[in-house]
């Protein structure tokens, strides 16, 4: 049997030129037309071929490298430099330019704010491609690691004390910089002092922004390294981390927006994650799904006064549990008295409302009452005041979205959630390999958060529109289409 076999050094009449590295069906051609067909002056980045100065490399090309290098799991500036040498669809995607990954962290942390609204653009594109409706949303968040330790958050009190010791070592330092100028003893390092002088101010500096914060927020502890960041506890336990939030729609699983944020819970990301979404999309989306984690009352009334149909559940309506013989749901409510009536008949009057979240309180007339009834210890055990409850400043307001919930129409609008909503974050973490952030600070993370889900919404729209040249034929005339 014969054997197929290379040789390195066969010449060729006539070399092959860079387009020809890559087929034509290649996804990397979708990234490229994408780049090409944004609108750089809403980014926000000005192109000038005429600007004074060394050359520069061009901000397409740069923006491509930045765009499709997490489609292939490449993300740090080093990796990029790296394919840029070594694979064939880097190569034809930047027309043979190999910046250094120097160049390419410059780019990227100087144009952080127009990394950010290249998801935004690419949202818009699906809309003009008629990819996404708008009507159903559904919002959803996941944490993901960011780049610093749990070791470096610490309280106020623990800056402040290390400041104090900064300052004592820079006056230490000065003093033995005075010292040796004046005695002219040329022995010691001066340029080792300087380095430990600098390293020592910055760290003075970072430390004053700090404490700048804790005056400027109610945080309790803040991260050194990424003063954005929060511990956060997930399935891989607790770490710095910042909680994602997604937008997604319905009709084909594209992200609208996508934010990250220093919450540990979601409970209050509803109302500003649908409002975001809905100014991308320049509409009032007709509903809005997401799960038990974001049921707070005032932030679904935010969205639900504005003629969209809220389904978010309580906390126990998902896992379907009976509620107890005992619960709040089985005492009647009398709105004319403000009065709840347990299963008994006796009376539970007003008392008092708390002035902080505006709940009012109800507390059985007589705690006698409790204290002879049959059902004392499983009811209530309080020997003091006997029953009491809590209601919501918007109770009414609950208890008919938690009744909207139960309907078949919304039953199956949530059943449809989680393979929408999920679906992104299976990619970004499982195919794009991101289990942590490289940048840190807010706007670094939601430039990269920016950058990722675009690679999700691209792959999609290829999916969608029946392959690379398709979608390419699509995004080309778009680009040449001056009103897009």
């Amino acid at each position: 049997m014969a054997y197929r076999t290379g040789n390195r050094y066969q010449m060729a009449m006539l070399p092959q030129c860079i387009e020809e590295y890559v087929a034509a069906n290649d996804p990397v051609r979708a990234y490229d037309a994408f780049v090409e067909a944004l609108d750089f002056n809403k980014l926000g980045i000005v192109i000038n071929p005429y600007k004074v100065g060394n050359s520069q490399y061009h901000p397409k090309a740069m923006l491509k490298l930045l765009v499709y290098g997490p489609s292939y799991g490449i993300r740090s500036s080093r990796k990029l430099e790296r394919a840029t040498y070594h694979n064939m669809s880097f190569v034809w995607l930047m027309g043979g330019l190999k910046p250094d990954h120097k160049t390419i962290a410059e780019f990227r942390r100087k144009n952080k704010k127009a990394l950010k609204k290249v998801l935004r653009l690419s949202a818009r594109m699906c809309i003009k491609l008629d990819l996404i409706a708008g009507n159903v949303l559904f919002v959803d968040g996941t944490k993901i690691r960011a780049s610093a330790s749990t070791s470096h958050t610490h309280e106020k009190q623990w800056y402040e004390e290390k400041l104090k010791e900064i300052d004592q070592y820079i006056d230490q330092l000065l003093a033995e910089c005075e010292t040796e100028d004046q005695q002219e003893q040329h022995l010691g390092s001066f340029v080792a002092m300087d380095k430990e002088l600098e390293k020592a101010e910055k760290l003075q500096s970072r430390i004053e922004d700090v404490l700048a914060q804790f005056n400027e927020s109610d945080k309790k502890k803040i991260n050194q390294t990424d003063p954005d960041c929060a511990n956060m506890r997930s399935i891989q336990g607790k770490h710095a981390s910042y909680n994602v939030q997604s937008v997604v729609d319905d009709k084909n699983a594209l992200i609208v927006q996508a934010e990250a944020v220093s919450d540990n819970t979601d409970i209050n990301q509803f109302a500003h994650q649908i409002k975001q979404a809905q100014e991308e999309l320049e509409k009032t989306c007709e509903v809005a799904c997401a799960d038990a984690g974001y049921a707070d009352a005032e932030e679904l009334e935010t969205i639900d006064s504005n003629n969209t149909k809220v389904i978010v559940p309580c906390q126990p309506q998902p896992l379907h549990k009976k509620q107890e013989p005992f619960s709040k749901k089985h005492f009647t409510y009398d709105k004319e008295k403000d009065c709840y009536y347990c299963p008994e008949g006796h009376c539970l009057a007003h008392v008092g409302t708390e002035r902080k979240d505006g709940k009012k309180r109800y507390q059985i007339t007589d705690k006698q009452l409790c204290l002879s009834c049959k059902y004392w210890g499983r009811c209530t055990k309080s020997r003091s005041c006997g029953r009491r409850t809590l209601r919501l400043r918007n109770e009414d307001t609950r208890e008919r979205l938690e009744a909207q919930y139960e309907e078949p129409e919304s039953q199956e609008i949530y059943s449809r959630r989680k393979a929408c909503v999920e679906h992104p974050f299976g990619h970004l973490k499982r195919n794009l390999k991101v289990d942590a952030f490289l940048l840190r600070g807010r706007d670094g993370v939601n430039a990269e958060i920016s950058l990722l889900c675009t690679c999700f919404n691209i792959a999609r729209m290829i999916k969608l529109l029946g392959g690379v040249p398709r979608l390419v034929q699509k995004l080309n005339g778009m680009s040449l289409n001056p009103a897009s």
